[in-house]
């Protein structure tokens, strides 16, 4: 069986480092945030949906959906946010179930989806366990700034989730702190992986016994 891990946590702080350890050691990752590009991508209906709500404005000459306009009206308002997640996320979730599916025929030891409303988005119950990936407020706004963004569009971004860590923290299985350097942080998030597959293993073990 595929261990499902999901992963989440405030913009900044790690998600995707802490992914892509998982799959040098072996995992599986769905990338929401990509599959979320995806379903805006020319000719996709999500696009079609995105236009009619926030207009034309958002909108490259080639036809391609131009993210730094639309960024700034969402990330500035959470009633804004809330009506692009809600024509995004039911066009993304699919795709994801369907990756994670694939991993499953695949025989993949454990797939991982990275996703910065895995809550909101309804992703959460696909899990096995929930990783919340933190790191100091400090380091949260450094990392942002070393992407291109002043501190005050990281400001920005970073109030817009301020709610993300208490609501995730209840049904986290591990809080995956990646404060300090990569060489510090890598070794904690393999041996959280280790211990996760473990406890997939002894669960499944539980279940046969218990139906013998």
């Amino acid at each position: 069986m595929t261990l499902v891990i999901g992963i989440t946590g405030p913009i900044g702080c790690g998600k995707s480092t802490v992914a892509g350890w998982l799959a040098e050691a072996g995992a599986t990752i769905v990338d929401a945030d990509l599959i979320a590009r995806q379903v805006v991508e020319p000719g996709e209906p999500a696009l079609a949906e995105v236009i009619a709500a926030f207009g034309g404005a958002i909108m490259r000459p080639d036809g391609t959906l131009d993210r730094a306009a639309l960024g700034r009206i969402v990330f500035s308002d959470a009633g804004q946010l809330a009506r692009l997640e809600a024509i995004v996320h039911p066009a993304v979730r699919p795709r994801i179930l369907e990756a994670l599916a694939e991993a499953r025929r695949q025989g993949a030891p454990a797939a991982a989806v990275e996703a910065i409303k895995l809550v909101e988005g309804g992703l959460a119950e696909a899990c096995d366990e929930v990783w919340l990936v933190v790191c100091s407020p400090e380091e949260q706004v450094d990392r942002l700034v070393a992407r291109g963004s002043t501190r005050e569009e990281a400001a920005v971004r970073i109030a817009a989730q301020a709610g993300l860590v208490p609501r995730v923290r209840p049904i986290a299985a591990r809080v995956i702190d990646t404060s300090g350097s990569p060489e510090d942080a890598r070794p904690r998030v393999l041996a959280a992986y280790r211990a996760a597959l473990s406890t997939a293993e002894d669960r499944r073990g539980s279940g046969a016994s218990s139906g013998s």
